[in-house]
């Protein structure tokens, strides 16, 4: 990723540009009635800043509520769901929910305060993250702040939906072809080779131009992310409890600071367990907006519905996967733990539709992880070129990031184990920086009631962010890396 991230860094200085040029952003007509004089202006505003139009997340502003929902589910969603057993292994029932619970309404409330600072200005857009840290922090402190996060979690995590994409078309291949390809008379292929696959796929559907346009991607990407989610806790609760199955937190720790690592990773799982930050900016960035019709009704109506459906999966997964596996749930969780515990008396059909559901997600997933990316490379060639990538010229950006990400998948397959390292030290995403930005821009009376909120979370966050930290330290530790260097 350290390409992409040269690249990025070398436009800079435009997104800089078109952050102080923000103030001129005028919002695209939506469904309500603009008179004249806005539409002039707005018609104004999109000729003296020619860029946003050119580019991939501001291109299309024709989206609605319901394909904001279905890009929140995608981006929101995933397998790192499937680990929220676990944390509950180390917590118990009590604290688990509870923990769950507080770390929801954080989240949601930093997701409500993205919403309202996209228009924090009256005309301006913030539609990438990145442009709204330098607004609230300047140029050269949210550019600290905000880069490293946001181009992890766009290339890393495309990276990691390589890995676990990769893996589950082998495993589909092993269930179904009874492992060496006897069944399917298949010579199956190597890892590198899965990998291979599962980025060419994801390079034919990353050919859609913008993110407005694959809404019916995200769409097919929530539902399988809600369709494996809720077949995975299913299968397990019908299958009954273990024998012998304990809901003590903590039976297996050895030592008091195996007891504190343990709690300590299990804060690191649930918080890790909300994703998608650093896209809702982006996501709003499709919706049409007005003065009179601001784009931040239509997107917090998308984030309750959409979010109401992703709490409904997360306890699911965490309270019946808890219930059927207990203190023995595996540390991969539910993803390993059923296979492990059930695959023998499972009907291949089953647990191939499993496996096929996860590479489903992996591949819808990818394609909106990867518009941030895909939107920086192309304001680099806008600003070489100064007008619109040909579809050639996109394409060959697309093709070059998947390449990029599909060498360092190959070159690092063991980046999942360093996954909860890198990525805990940018949960600043999640819990931290929606806070301090609230009261960069908003400027909130002090000592008001918002104010108070914001510091205490702003700061409580920094906590956190220690706290996963270590604990990521402290796993990997526990249990080592096995540094399998292009060895997929």
């Amino acid at each position: 990723m350290g390409e992409v991230a040269e690249i990025v860094d070398s436009t800079l200085d435009d997104n800089a540009i078109l952050t102080k040029a923000a103030h001129g952003f005028i919002a695209i007509t939506t469904g309500c009635v603009m008179d004249e004089s806005t539409a002039e202006a707005g018609g104004k505003a999109r000729e003296a800043n020619p860029r946003d139009r050119w580019l991939p997340i501001t291109e299309s502003r024709d989206g609605s509520t319901i394909s904001a929902v279905f890009h929140l589910l995608c981006s929101g969603l995933g397998i790192q769901a499937l680990m929220l057993p676990v944390a509950f292994a180390s917590l118990g029932w009590v604290w688990g929910i509870i923990i769950l619970s507080l770390g929801f309404l954080w989240q949601l409330f930093t997701i409500w305060a993205l919403v309202e600072l996209h228009e924090s200005v009256p005309g301006a857009r913030y539609s990438r993250f990145l442009h709204l840290s330098i607004a609230a922090f300047g140029p050269r402190l949210g550019k600290l702040l905000a880069l490293f996060p946001v181009m992890y979690l766009s290339g890393g995590t495309c990276v990691m939906l390589i890995i676990t994409g990769g893996k589950a078309i082998q495993d589909l291949f092993k269930i179904m072809c009874s492992g060496d390809g006897t069944a399917c008379s298949i010579k199956p292929l190597d890892g590198v080779e899965w990998f291979l696959l599962f980025t060419c796929i994801a390079m034919v559907i990353a050919q859609l131009p913008n993110l407005n346009a694959i809404a019916r991607v995200s769409l097919f990407g929530a539902i399988v992310a809600i369709s494996y989610s809720a077949l995975i806790w299913i299968l397990s609760v019908a299958k009954g409890r273990l024998e012998g199955v304990s809901y003590e937190p903590l039976v297996e720790a050895k030592s008091n600071e195996a007891r504190i690592g343990s709690v300590l990773n299990a804060i690191r799982i649930i918080a890790l367990s909300f994703r998608g930050h650093n896209l809702v900016l982006e996501i709003q960035g499709t919706l049409p907006s007005t003065p009179k019709c601001p784009s931040k009704g239509p997107m917090w109506r998308a984030v309750i519905i959409s979010y109401s459906l992703i709490a409904l999966c997360m306890y699911s997964l965490a309270i019946g996967g808890f219930w059927a596996y207990g203190s023995k749930i595996p540390n991969g969780g539910l993803y390993i733990a059923f296979p492990q515990f059930h695959g023998h008396d499972t009907p291949k059909l089953v647990m191939g539709l499993f496996y096929l559901l996860v590479v489903a997600n992996c591949l819808s997933a990818f394609q909106i992880y990867a518009m941030p990316v895909f939107d920086n490379l192309e304001l680099r060639y806008t600003s070489i070129k100064d007008r619109g990538c040909s579809w050639r010229a996109r394409a060959s950006l697309r093709v070059f990031f998947g390449c990029l990400a599909f060498f360092v998948a190959v070159a690092l397959p063991f980046l999942g184990s360093l996954a909860p390292l890198i990525g805990g030290m940018t949960s600043t995403l999640t819990f931290v920086l929606p806070c301090f930005m609230w009261l960069a821009i908003k400027r909130p009376h002090r000592r008001s009631s918002m104010w108070w909120l914001n510091i205490g979370l702003g700061w409580l966050g920094m906590v956190l962010w220690v706290v996963i930290v270590a604990a990521a330290i402290w796993v990997l530790v526990d249990r080592g890396i096995n540094a399998n260097f292009f060895n997929p």
